[in-house]
């Protein structure tokens, strides 16, 4: 795991990027919020990293991201997305690299805990519905025998997937669940943040 600090300013920078386009959409179905939140939030993790004496080691790194968006990301997001790279950060052991096996654990350990805080599962229409599909390219049964970077554009392209299927369905957690059907027709943001967050990554590991 090597240019960890790197590869979390070029995730910060996307999603700060796309800030407006996370707060319009949010706006549609619930406090119209999130892209500035979420913005808010990875400026803060920058700045915790940046205080760390060492960033050479993945899971301190993932742990100071994660506290920090709990600490500065208000709504859901804040405590999901924390929650969720904190636990990454604590899967970290000495056999932890950037391969198919280590990203799948990583993955599987945020997931849980997204599941956990949340009480959600796929197709409630939320980050999990393109989490989850990221992560099942990682799995044995789909990656074995590939190479890492076929397994990551596969992954990309799930991400993108999970967006569109979110569109499909009713909202079943948070302010979206309120509106109901309405919400059918509507990109869930905290899919799109997740795939904009992965496909981030993803273009800062092809360099």
């Amino acid at each position: 795991m090597t240019r960890i600090k790197d590869a979390l300013d070029a995730v910060a920078a996307a999603v700060i990027a796309r800030k407006d386009y996370l707060t319009s959409l949010d706006a549609k179905t619930g406090d119209g919020d999130h892209g500035l939140n979420m913005a808010r939030g990875f400026r803060a993790a920058q700045e915790a990293v940046e205080e760390m004496d060492d960033t050479s080691q993945p899971g301190p790194v993932l742990q100071a991201v994660g506290k920090a968006l709990i600490r500065n990301v208000g709504g859901a997001a804040g405590p999901l997305y924390g929650a969720g790279f904190v636990k990454a950060g604590e899967a970290c052991d000495a056999e932890t690299r950037l391969n198919v096996a280590s990203i799948e654990k990583l993955l599987r350990a945020a997931i849980e805990a997204i599941q956990a805080r949340g009480r959600a599962e796929k197709g409630d229409k939320t980050m999990l519905d393109v989490l989850i599909p990221i992560h099942d390219c990682f799995l044995p049964e789909h990656a074995e025998d590939k190479p890492l970077f076929e397994v990551l554009q596969e992954a990309s392209k799930a991400a993108g997937e999970g967006v569109n299927y979110t569109k499909t369905i009713i909202a079943r957690k948070g302010r979206a669940s309120l509106v109901g059907e309405r919400s059918i027709g509507i990109e869930d943001p905290g899919a799109v943040s997740s795939m904009i967050m992965y496909r981030a990554l993803y273009q800062f590991l092809k360099r």
